[in-house]
């Protein structure tokens, strides 16, 4: 298992920041990896709107996952309307 950041941002709204936030935890958990730290870095405005939004929720997760799973994370990810945008980025060892 590799370690990764994620990032991610939820919407303003409280309910579907808590809903996206659930259901992306879940995920991780059910395919078997482990979130090791959570940052929140707050709330921004965006250089240009993604999804008809002007501001969003920055969330940084620091994941350990296994590399084939990756993949699978980003279809499912997609499926969750909650999720503006996210990244996954290896740290180096």
């Amino acid at each position: 298992m590799r370690q990764y950041e994620l990032m991610v941002i939820f919407p303003m709204e409280e309910d579907l920041h808590k809903a996206g936030r659930e259901q992306l935890l879940a995920d991780l958990a059910a395919n078997g990896s482990e979130v090791e730290k959570t940052d929140e870095l707050g709330e921004k405005d965006f250089a240009y709107e993604i999804k008809k939004k002007k501001r969003g929720r920055y969330v940084l997760f620091t994941v350990k996952a296994d590399p084939a799973k990756i993949t699978v994370f980003d279809r499912v990810f997609k499926l969750n309307a909650n999720l503006v945008k996210y990244i996954f980025v290896r740290i180096e060892e």
